[in-house]
């Protein structure tokens, strides 16, 4: 079975807005002592994915 793909649509500011509640959700995991592997990985996603003009 296909992984079925999402495709999220968003402006610069809002951008800038996921990275940082995600970052800020990855540090409060670390100071934890919890697991961050999804967050760091969901990321990742976020700040590497291709601009495309609409």
């Amino acid at each position: 079975m296909k992984k079925q793909k999402y495709f999220v649509a968003y402006t610069p500011e809002e951008a800038a807005l996921v990275i940082q509640s995600l970052n800020r959700l990855r540090n409060a995991l670390l100071r934890e002592n919890r697991d961050s592997g999804c967050v760091d990985e969901l990321l990742l996603k976020v700040m590497c994915a291709p601009v495309k003009k609409i």
